[in-house]
């Protein structure tokens, strides 16, 4: 069974996305050893952009969601492509707080809300990515990606994201849906989705019960008699590669190569979103960057 679905009501003027993402989490808080209102704050997160991700036009367009609140955890980061598929990263995983009043995990507070969510579009068919920026509204995630979507884009939007984790610190689920309405909904079409929203169970009550994706479709549209228009595997993936790494030490420029190369020829990359580590002898990469500039000035002359 997919763990993300797309759905459109019969008439066409509401949309929905709606994420099962435990395993995507799940795999976050192995990779970065998040504490639990970290694996909350970067689960959640990393749900919503694959909610964004899963409504790209192009699989190979990209979106980069950073959180920069001010809080102790730092900035929170998820980018993801036209898959849905993710990756993310915070710099200060093993932040704990105490629960809030009502027992909830404090993200608010661990991300801060003096700040603000910067939101880049990579779309492949534009030079240059388009960039939006609000304030941050709470801190907790799903409010900042709904005021977002309000104040940059004009599309009323619902964002609903959740993460549950045990007293062991392992994540039991975690998931999320996006409603939006389309240009022509007329009053009493919002009102009946707010009391919808309104009046259903959170993400994670209705995961941990064995409620799916299109359950929670269900229960957002009712009324709408919406349709299932496709469904699709997301997961928590990172794209670095050694060829990858090495074009991003070739963009420093030789000047900073041979800099590193005196200080130490021996240099070590780690991905920030996977942990992957690549060892490289800066003698070689340069002796490498050098072919290459010889080779381009080669190609220019015989032109």
């Amino acid at each position: 069974m997919a763990n993300l679905i797309r759905g459109l009501s019969e008439n066409g003027g509401v949309v929905f996305c709606g994420v099962d993402s435990t395993q995507i989490v799940r795999k976050a808080e192995k990779l970065h050893t998040t504490s639990a209102t970290c694996s909350a704050a970067l689960g959640r997160l990393l749900t919503g952009a694959a909610l964004m991700g899963s409504m790209l036009k192009d699989d190979r367009d990209q979106i980069t969601l950073r959180v920069s609140g001010g809080g102790p955890a730092g900035v929170v980061i998820a980018c993801t492509d036209g898959t849905g598929n993710v990756k993310g990263c915070i710099d200060h995983p093993l932040v704990e707080l105490p629960a809030k009043p009502n027992g909830h995990l404090d993200v608010g507070g661990a991300v801060g809300k003096d700040g603000v969510l910067t939101v880049i579009r990579d779309n492949r068919l534009q030079k240059e990515p388009t960039v939006g920026q609000v304030p941050l509204v709470s801190g907790e995630i799903a409010e900042d990606l709904t005021a977002y979507y309000a104040y940059s884009e004009q599309v009323p939007t619902v964002m609903a994201l959740g993460v549950l984790v045990d007293k062991d610190l392992s994540i039991l689920c975690a998931g999320g849906f996006m409603v939006q309405l389309l240009p022509g909904a007329t009053d009493a079409e919002i009102d009946q989705l707010e009391k919808n929203i309104a009046a259903m169970p959170s993400v994670t009550t209705l995961l941990h019960e064995g409620k799916t994706p299109e359950d929670m479709m269900q229960l957002a549209l009712a009324g709408f008699a919406p349709n299932v228009l496709d469904e699709r595997d997301v997961h928590y993936q990172c794209d670095c590669s050694a060829e990858r790494t090495k074009e991003m030490l070739f963009s420093l420029g030789r000047k900073e190569l041979v800099r590193m190369r005196d200080e130490d020829p021996a240099c070590e990359v780690v991905c920030h979103f996977c942990h992957s580590k690549y060892q490289y002898d800066l003698n070689d990469l340069l002796a490498e960057y050098d072919a290459q500039a010889a080779e381009r000035a080669a190609a220019e002359q015989g032109t």
